[in-house]
C-alpha cells in the first residue's frame, strides 16, 4: 500500500496541511469538535437522507438516527413494491412534526396515569393536533402507499422519453413548478425582490383597508396552498415511482437516491418539485445515452446532485451579494472612508482570490466571515443552521419591556401562520432570518426546522429604549418599508425597489393585534389651576365610588354564609378578613417615616418639577416589612391560629365587619370581646359596612368637622342607589333607600373618605401644584398626621392610591373631551375605568399583568426632565399591521461568525468597537443584539413554535 499513488499524494496534501493548522485554529477557521459534528450530521441528514435542519441538538441526532436506519433498510428489502411503499411510507412519517406529536402523546399518557385533566399541564400542544390532522395525515398516507403500490405494480417502465408516463409527468410537475411560483411571487410586495408587485395593495396604513384589498391575494393562497400540499406531492410520487432505476434492488445509490427523493416529497416539496423539474428537464433535453449523466447516475442521485448544486448556489448568490455590500457599506461610510480605501482597492485587485474564498465557504456550508465587518474575508468554520449551543429560547436579557413581546407573539404567530401558507415570507428555509417593525418594537424571526404542514420558528425582541446606532438602523428600516408599503396611488405601477443593496429585502404586512405607544404633553392640563380646583372636588367623589364599591363587593358572600352558619340564627353576615392585619410600627420606624418623608417633600413641597428621589416609588413599602399589598377588591381569607388557609374563625369575621352586633362565644375560640361602638339605623347597612381597622381616628375633631362639609352626600347617596348587591333582596329599592338614610353608616364613610383626603393633601388644604400630583400618583404621599394612620392600612393606601390616578384620569378626560354632565355620566367614567383601563405606574407587576392579560387600555404619569414637562402615555390594544421584510442569511451568519471570532478569539469586547456601529446597509447593530445571549441581548426569545402551514 506504500507504492499507491494516491495515497502518496494524500501524504503530500496532508503534510502541508498539518503546517498550516496552527495559523488556522489561530484564525478561527478550525471548527470546534461538538460544531463540526453537528455540521457533518446536519449535511448528511438535509441532502444525503432528505430531511431538514431541527430546532435541538438532541432532535438532530435523533432523527438523523432514524433517517439512516431507513436507508439502511431499504437496502435489505427484497420486494421492489416493498421498497416502494416502505420509501414513501416512512418518507411521509418521518416529514411530520414528530416532535410535536411525541410530546402530545407523552402528555397524553401523564394525563391517563393521572386520572384527570390537571390544569398544571400545558394545553397548547392539543389545541394544535386535533383529530381531525390525525386523520388528514391517515387519508394522506393511505391514498400516497395506494398510488405508489399500483402505479409500481401495474405501469411499464422505461427510461424517460418524450412519449413515457414518467416524460408526461415531467411535463404536469414543470407546468406546476411555473403556477406556484407566480402564485408565491404575487404574495409579495416586490417580484424578485426588484420590482414592486401591481397586485399588491399600495396604501397598507389601516388594517381594515389592507384587508379588504388582499382579499383576492387570500384567495389565491388558498388555491397555492392545495398544490403545494397535494397536488404536487402525489404528481412526484407518480414519477417516481414510474421510474426504471428502482427495478434495481440492493443497490447503495438506489436506496440513497431514492430514499432521499420520497423524503423530500413531503418534507420540502417547493425545493423537491425544483429538482424534479430539473432533473426531467434535462433528461428530456439531453436524451443520448452516453453521456455520463445518463448512463452512470439513477434518477435518485441526479436528484441529490441537483439539490446539493442548488443549495450551494443560492448560498454562492448570497455571500456574493454579502461581499459586495460590505464594500459598499466600507466605502459609503464617510469616517472610515479614508482607513477602508486601501483595503476595496485590494479587494479589488484580488477579486479572483476573494471569489476563490467565496467558493470555498460555499462548499463548506460555512459562513463568510468579514473581519470587524470589514472587507477582509475569511472562511468561518462550519457550524450547524443553529449556531449556539443550548436549547433555543432559554436565554434573554430580560428587562421592563419584554412583556409587550410576550403580549403580541400569540397573535403574531397566527397572523405567521396565514403568511406561510399563502407563500408571502418567499421560499421557508431552515436559518431564514425575517425582520418585522411596529413602532419602537422590532421582532425577528428565525426558522428553526421545515417538514410537511409545518414549521418551526423562534422569535426575538429587540430592546426598545434605542440608542443613537438603534435609532440610526431603525430609522432606515422604517424607509425601507415606508417605500415599499406607503404608495401614492398614482404611483407607477411597477416601481424599482430603491434599497435594493440593503439586506432587507420587505415581503408583507401581517395584522397583529398589540398595544400601540402614544405618549402626550400634558401642558395645559395638569397646570391649569381651573383643573387643579376641580381635581380635588371629584377626588373626593371617585374616593366615595371606589370604597363603596370595594365594601359591595366584600358582601357577595352573603348567601353562601347564610346556608352554612344561620341556619335558625340572627341573620349575621359573614365577611372575608382583610388581607394583611394592622401592623404597629415602633417609634424608630415611625421617626424614619417621618423624616425620610419630610426630606422628599421639604423642598418645594408644591412646587412646579417634581424631586422625586430615585427608587422613592417603592419607599412607602419599605415602611410596612412583611407585608404583601393586597389587590383592591379581592376576597381572600388569612390564617388565624391553627386554623388552615381559607377557613374564616368566627371571631375574625365579627372584627372585619359586625359594629352593631354583640360578639357570641361558643367556648371554642380564644376570648375577645368585641363591643360595638354604634348601631346602624337600618338592619342591612352592615352589608357596606367598613373594615373595622379603617374607623380608628387620628385627626382632631375640629379637622374632621371642618373637612366633612367636603363630603358630597348627593354623590353618595346616588352610589348607593346604584349599587347591584340588593338584588336578590324582595324590595331591593325600599332597602337602599334605608341605608342611604342610616347617618351612621355615613358618618363612617365621611371618616373614612375625609382622612385619605387629608393624608393625599397633606397639612395645607391648598390646591395642588403638578409636582404634588406626580409624586402622589408614584406613592409617595406628603407628610401629614394621617399619613402613619394610612400606610398602616395596605388595602386602605391601595384604594386611596387607586382613586387618586382615577382621578387624574378624570381631569385629562374632562379637559380633552369636555365636562361631565351628570352623575351617571361620572358613574360611567369610573365604571369604564374599572373594567377597560389599568391606571398606575409602568415599573409596576400590576402593569405587567395588565399587559398580559389584555386590558384595553394603559395609562401612566410621567416627567420628561430635559423638556420639563409632564408627560401622558397611553397603550391602547388593537389590530394593527407589523411590516415583515426577509433579510440575507448569509448576511446575518457572516456577522455572528465575526461576533463570535472577536469575542471568543480576538477577545474584542469594547462596548463602542466598529463591528457593532451601525450602518443602514448592513443592519449591524440590531444584527448584533439579535444574537442569543452572551453574545447578543435580545430582552425577549421565545421557545420553538411550530405553526401550521395547511
Amino acid at each position: 500500500m506504500v507504492n499507491v499513488p494516491v495515497l502518496q499524494q494524500l501524504n503530500q496534501l496532508l503534510h502541508i496541511l498539518f503546517i498550516f493548522l496552527p495559523f488556522l485554529w489561530a484564525l478561527g477557521t478550525l471548527p470546534p469538535p461538538d460544531a463540526l459534528f453537528l455540521w457533518a450530521m446536519e449535511q448528511v441528514l438535509e441532502f444525503g437522507l432528505g430531511g431538514s435542519s431541527v430546532s435541538t441538538h438532541l432532535w438532530l441526532l435523533i432523527m438523523f438516527f432514524i433517517s439512516a436506519g431507513t436507508a439502511v433498510t431499504s437496502y435489505f428489502i427484497p420486494s421492489t413494491v416493498g421498497v416502494v411503499l416502505f420509501m414513501t411510507g416512512l418518507g411521509f412519517l418521518l416529514s411530520l412534526n414528530l416532535s410535536k406529536i411525541g410530546f402530545v402523546f407523552k402528555l397524553n399518557v401523564i394525563r391517563h396515569r393521572v386520572g384527570t385533566k390537571s390544569k398544571t399541564l400545558p394545553n397548547c400542544s392539543e389545541k394544535q393536533f386535533t383529530w381531525k390532522e390525525y386523520l388528514f395525515y391517515i387519508i394522506v398516507l393511505v391514498l400516497a402507499l395506494l398510488e405508489t403500490g399500483l402505479l409500481h405494480h401495474f405501469a411499464g417502465f422505461s427510461q424517460i422519453a418524450k412519449n413515457s408516463p414518467q416524460a408526461i409527468l415531467g411535463y404536469i410537475l414543470m407546468v406546476l413548478f411555473i403556477i406556484l411560483w407566480i402564485l408565491k411571487e404575487i404574495q409579495n410586495v416586490y417580484i424578485f425582490g426588484i420590482f414592486r408587485n401591481p397586485f399588491y395593495p399600495k396604501d397598507v396604513q389601516t388594517v381594515t383597508l389592507f384587508l379588504e384589498k388582499q382579499t383576492r391575494l387570500a384567495k389565491i393562497g388558498v388555491v397555492r396552498r392545495i398544490l403545494l400540499n397535494l397536488v404536487s406531492p402525489f404528481a412526484m410520487i407518480a414519477f417516481l415511482s414510474l421510474d426504471s432505476s428502482l427495478q434495481g434492488l440492493h443497490s447503495v445509490s438506489v436506496s440513497i437516491g431514492f430514499t432521499r427523493a420520497f423524503r423530500m416529497v413531503w418534507q420540502n416539496t417547493e425545493n423537491a418539485l425544483l429538482e424534479t423539474v430539473i432533473v426531467s428537464a434535462v433528461h428530456l433535453l439531453i436524451s443520448s445515452t452516453d453521456i455520463w449523466w445518463n448512463r452512470s447516475l439513477d434518477t435518485g442521485i441526479r436528484l441529490l446532485l441537483v439539490g446539493i448544486m442548488r443549495d450551494r448556489l443560492i448560498q454562492f448568490i448570497s455571500k456574493l451579494q454579502f461581499a459586495v455590500t460590505v464594500l459598499l457599506a466600507s466605502w459609503t461610510e464617510k469616517k472610515r472612508r479614508k482607513s477602508t480605501t486601501t483595503l476595496c482597492i485590494l479587494n479589488i485587485v484580488f477579486s479572483p482570490f476573494v471569489l476563490v474564498l467565496i467558493v470555498f465557504s460555499t462548499l463548506l456550508s460555512s459562513p463568510l466571515l468579514p473581519l470587524f465587518t470589514l472587507p477582509l474575508f475569511l472562511v468561518g468554520f462550519p457550524r450547524p443552521v443553529q449556531s449556539w449551543p443550548g436549547v433555543v429560547g432559554t436565554t434573554a436579557c430580560v428587562c421592563a419591556d419584554t412583556v409587550y413581546y410576550y403580549q403580541m407573539v400569540p397573535s403574531l404567530t397566527t397572523a405567521l401562520q396565514s403568511a406561510m401558507a399563502a407563500g408571502s415570507l418567499g421560499l421557508l428555509l431552515p436559518g431564514s432570518h425575517y425582520l418585522g417593525r411596529f413602532q419602537d418594537r422590532l421582532i425577528w424571526i428565525m426558522i428553526l426546522e421545515c417538514g410537511y404542514t409545518y414549521c418551526c420558528i423562534n422569535i426575538k425582541g429587540l430592546e426598545l429604549q434605542e440608542t443613537s446606532c438603534h435609532t440610526a438602523e431603525a430609522r432606515r428600516v422604517d424607509e425601507v418599508f415606508e417605500s415599499a408599503f406607503e404608495q401614492e396611488e398614482y404611483a407607477r405601477v411597477c416601481s424599482i425597489n430603491e434599497h435594493f443593496g440593503n439586506v432587507l429585502t420587505p415581503c408583507t404586512a401581517l395584522p397583529v393585534k398589540l398595544y400601540s405607544d402614544a405618549r402626550n404633553v400634558l401642558s395645559g392640563i395638569i397646570d391649569s389651576h381651573d383643573n387643579l380646583r376641580e381635581f380635588k372636588g371629584d377626588l373626593v367623589k371617585v374616593l366615595v365610588w371606589i370604597l363603596v364599591q370595594y365594601c359591595s363587593r366584600r358582601s357577595s358572600m352573603q348567601e353562601n354564609v347564610h346556608k352554612i352558619e344561620n341556619k335558625g340564627k340572627a341573620s349575621l353576615i359573614v365577611l372575608p378578613a382583610l388581607n394583611t392585619p394592622p401592623q404597629t410600627e415602633s417609634p424608630e420606624d415611625t421617626d424614619s417615616l417621618n423624616s425620610e418623608t419630610l426630606d422628599d417633600w421639604s423642598d418645594d413641597v408644591f412646587g412646579e418639577e417634581p424631586t422625586i428621589k430615585k427608587g422613592r416609588e417603592k419607599d412607602q413599602l419599605k415602611i410596612l416589612p412583611g407585608i404583601n399589598l393586597p389587590i383592591p377588591g379581592s376576597v381572600e381569607s388569612q390564617r388565624v391560629g391553627n386554623h388552615s388557609t381559607g377557613t374564616v374563625t368566627e371571631n375574625s369575621l365579627y372584627k372585619a365587619i359586625v359594629l352593631g352586633y354583640p360578639a357570641i362565644d361558643k367556648g371554642k375560640q380564644e376570648d375577645m370581646a368585641y363591643i360595638p361602638l354604634m348601631e346602624f339605623s337600618c338592619s342591612h347597612s352592615h352589608l357596606l359596612s367598613l373594615p373595622e381597622e379603617w374607623m380608628s381616628n387620628c385627626l382632631p375633631n375640629s379637622k374632621v368637622k371642618e373637612m366633612s362639609s367636603l363630603f358630597p352626600e348627593d354623590w353618595y347617596q346616588f352610589v348607593l342607589k346604584q349599587l347591584e348587591c340588593f338584588h336578590s333582596e324582595e324590595n331591593a329599592s325600599v332597602v337602599v333607600e334605608e341605608i342611604a338614610k342610616d347617618r351612621v353608616l355615613k358618618d363612617f364613610y365621611v371618616h373614612a373618605v375625609m382622612t385619605c383626603y387629608f393624608s393625599l393633601f397633606g397639612v395645607d388644604n391648598m390646591i395642588p401644584s403638578p409636582g404634588h400630583i406626580l409624586r402622589v400618583y408614584n406613592g409617595v404621599l406628603p407628610w401629614s398626621v394621617a399619613l402613619d394612620w394610612l400606610t398602616e392600612k395596605p388595602e386602605l393606601f391601595q384604594l386611596a392610591l387607586k382613586a387618586f390616578r382615577y382621578t387624574l384620569k378624570l381631569m385629562i378626560d374632562k379637559a380633552s373631551l369636555g365636562p361631565v354632565e351628570d352623575f351617571k355620566e361620572l358613574t360611567n367614567c369610573l365604571e369604564e375605568y374599572e373594567s377597560d383601563w389599568y391606571i398606575g405606574l409602568v415599573s409596576d407587576e400590576k402593569w405587567k399583568e395588565a399587559v398580559l392579560q389584555e386590558k384595553p387600555y394603559l395609562f401612566s404619569l410621567g416627567y420628561d426632565p430635559h423638556m420639563g414637562v409632564y408627560t401622558g402615555r397611553v397603550l391602547t390594544l388593537q389590530e394593527l399591521l407589523i411590516q415583515i421584510g426577509k433579510l440575507n442569511t448569509e448576511a446575518v451568519r457572516g456577522q455572528w461568525a465575526n461576533l463570535s471570532w472577536e469575542l471568543l478569539y480576538a477577545t474584542n469586547d469594547d462596548e463602542e468597537r466598529y463591528s457593532i456601529q451601525a450602518h443602514p446597509l448592513l443592519l449591524r447593530n440590531l444584527t448584533v443584539q439579535a444574537a442569543d445571549p452572551p453574545l447578543g441581548y435580545p430582552i425577549y426569545s421565545s421557545k420553538p413554535l411550530h405553526i401550521r402551514l395547511f
